[in-house]
């Protein structure tokens, strides 16, 4: 049996579900600050954000609009910009607040 492409993304998509609760898994018992700092860059990369997770969740949600526009491409937008928008607030606003809360819990981090 062919699997479809929307089979293929339900796998994917469990997949990064799993990775993300054994990162929940590992925060579940104590933790010291520096390393809470240390596991939340995994996340955001400042120098580097397409290197982190939410780096590329946004990415994906870019590529999610290429292909609206591509798909009805005579709506302006209508499609895609919600998902633009999307992918910015990720990059933007999570991914700052991130930022933020790692030099809270480890300032001098930001070196290492």
């Amino acid at each position: 049996m062919t699997r479809t492409r929307l089979d293929r993304v339900q796998a994917a998509a469990g997949i990064a579900k799993l990775a993300l609760q054994q990162i929940e898994d590992e925060l579940t018992g104590d933790v010291a600050a520096q390393e809470l700092a240390q596991i939340l860059r995994e996340l955001h990369h400042e120098d580097h954000r397409q290197d982190g997770v939410l780096g590329s969740l946004a990415q994906l949600l870019t590529v999610a609009a290429q292909a609206a526009g591509r798909i009805e491409p005579d709506r302006d937008g209508e499609m895609s910009r919600p998902l633009h928008e999307a992918a910015a607030l990720i990059t933007e606003n999570a991914g700052l607040q991130t930022y933020y809360a790692t030099r809270a819990l480890d300032p001098q981090g930001e070196s290492a």
